[in-house]
């Protein structure tokens, strides 16, 4: 039996070549299998979160040596998973660009892969969520807008109330994110579901035109139509003098995410309306917007103020830096 479970670890950990010999198979180490293992458990991470599960599954080993580059590390995870249709794929948040990662199954569909979890009225109430927010404008749907379609469901009648359950089960399970009683895709969604929503609503998907990547929420061009990732924008628009549509040159009709209101803007000046959209919203401007500062929301530290932050598109509340000579409270 001692020899049976040596020859299958020989067997995982041995070298071998991929198709036409593009990339060869890593050595998986018990620090790689916990690695794998805890990552299945989250179903996705942010990027300073896996480099924490990194660094914690060599120090629970015990091993010595230097801890890999994350992007080696998991390249070799991924090169051992790739006759089991299985991957560590990386992606990013739609509203602020976060790193994250997520492990994603290539050989089943996302909505039979969530067949173990969730009943098949459920399945359901997800399907119809999911086709709400791709064909929605702004990549939320309203729970009322949800609800009204329990009478649809396949299977086992449901009520109401037992859909608002199922809903929240979704958010805990990240396959859904709720913001102020609407419901848009969860980051691991969108990571596990692209090519699922591309081939079942081709007509109704849509791209960012910068990274070519699903886009749920984001800006568009009033004049031509395109759309672009919310950190797309900013990135886009980092260094223009003045914000373009990069399609039709016509002035770009948004708040620019992490920008500084200005008389300047021009038209479209205001942003924190539907959140996660940055699209235009009549507001007074806030006297000063400050650089980013670390830590939740309210969080005492010295020489700051509370007020109102644009540089998000939803114009959260949080702990902001007073920038030097600047009054008020």
């Amino acid at each position: 039996m001692e020899e049976g479970r040596a020859e299958r670890r020989r067997r995982t950990e041995a070298p071998s070549c991929t198709q036409g010999g593009a990339r060869r198979a890593g050595i998986m180490t018990d620090v790689h299998r916990r690695f794998l293992q805890l990552l299945m458990t989250h179903g996705v991470l942010e990027e300073r979160g896996v480099r924490r599960l990194q660094k914690h599954c060599y120090r629970v080993h015990g091993r010595t040596a230097a801890v890999e580059e994350l992007e080696d590390f998991i390249n070799n995870i991924n090169s051992v998973l790739e006759s089991l249709y299985i991957e560590i794929k990386k992606g990013a948040t739609e509203d602020d660009g976060r790193p994250v990662y997520a492990l994603v199954n290539l050989a089943t569909t996302p909505v039979s892969k969530m067949a173990s979890d969730f009943a098949e009225n459920e399945l359901d109430l997800f399907r119809k969520a999911l086709e709400l927010i791709i064909d929605s404008e702004t990549g939320f749907a309203s729970s009322t807008n949800i609800l009204n379609l329990v009478d649809q469901l396949k299977g086992k009648k449901m009520r109401k109330k037992e859909a608002e359950q199922v809903l929240q089960k979704f958010v805990q399970n990240k396959w859904l994110i709720e913001k102020e009683g609407e419901f848009t895709l969860h980051s691991r969604a969108i990571l596990e579901m692209e090519q699922y929503i591309r081939e079942t609503y081709p007509d109704a998907v849509k791209t960012c035109n910068i990274c070519h990547g699903l886009l749920i929420q984001g800006q568009s061009c009033e004049t031509c139509g395109i759309r672009m990732h919310l950190p797309c924008v900013a990135k886009y628009f980092q260094s223009a003098p003045e914000p373009r549509c990069p399609h039709c040159n016509d002035y770009w009709p948004h708040e620019i995410p992490g920008s500084r209101p200005s008389g300047a803007r021009g038209r479209g000046e205001g942003g924190g309306g539907h959140p996660g959209t940055g699209s235009p919203q009549v507001r007074a401007p806030p006297v000063w917007v400050c650089p980013r500062v670390p830590g939740p929301p309210g969080e005492a530290a010295p020489a700051v103020s509370r007020r109102l932050c644009w540089h998000t598109p939803a114009g959260a509340l949080r702990t902001q830096r007073k920038p030097p000579g600047s009054g008020g409270p």
